[in-house]
């Protein structure tokens, strides 16, 4: 089997910048490069199936995350079955319900018509049509203060943590990149 003409380009232009993203979150230098050989691997097995050219990056880091994804699954300890099966295991802690209390300080952070809308509609389930007569504003007017507050909010987290998702959308795993959301949340830093 001969390597596709374009796999030497691609290893040229991102071999670098792919064992940087991978060392960031494997500490092991030689584990990083087994996973960057894997990744090309499965480059070179995949490559062929691209049909935009435009977006063969994002396919090659959405490659990689998987592979480290994959790392870390092969890592975890398989439970023994014991005698004792009426205790469950304990719960790993969701990432989810560990943002949230940053993600509520950041809604009370965010300016005022964009914080009540988010308040209202999203933490508080009120329905928009509801939230628009309260607020004395249009359907349309509440959609876009709730969808920029949103926004907001995401910008914030994007700009301190990296997250991961499951195939529903739902959050997995995170890391901080910075303190910021820290300090964010805690009110020191405004929104951006």
């Amino acid at each position: 089997m001969t390597a596709s003409p374009a796999l030497p380009a691609l290893w040229e232009e991102l071999h670098g910048r792919l064992l940087n993203f991978i060392s960031a979150r494997i500490q092991d230098p030689q584990e990083a490069e087994d996973i960057l050989q894997e990744v090309f691997l499965r480059i070179h097995t995949g490559l062929e199936s691209i049909q935009n050219a435009a977006k063969v990056e994002g396919w090659i880091f959405r490659i990689t995350r998987n592979v480290i994804i994959d790392r870390y699954r092969m890592r975890r300890p398989l439970a023994e079955l014991t005698d004792g099966l009426e205790e469950p295991p304990p719960d790993e802690p969701d990432p989810g319900s560990e943002l949230s209390g940053s993600i509520r300080n950041m809604v009370n952070s965010l300016p005022e018509p964009y914080r009540a809308a988010v308040l209202r509609i999203d933490l508080e389930a009120m329905p928009q049509a509801e939230f628009a007569r309260r607020e004395g504003i249009s359907l349309s007017g509440a959609k876009s203060r709730v969808q920029r507050g949103r926004r907001l909010i995401r910008a914030m987290l994007q700009e301190c943590c990296h997250f991961e998702f499951d195939r529903y959308g739902r959050v997995i795993d995170y890391w901080r990149h910075c303190c910021c959301c820290i300090r964010r949340a805690a009110g020191e830093i405004p929104p951006s």
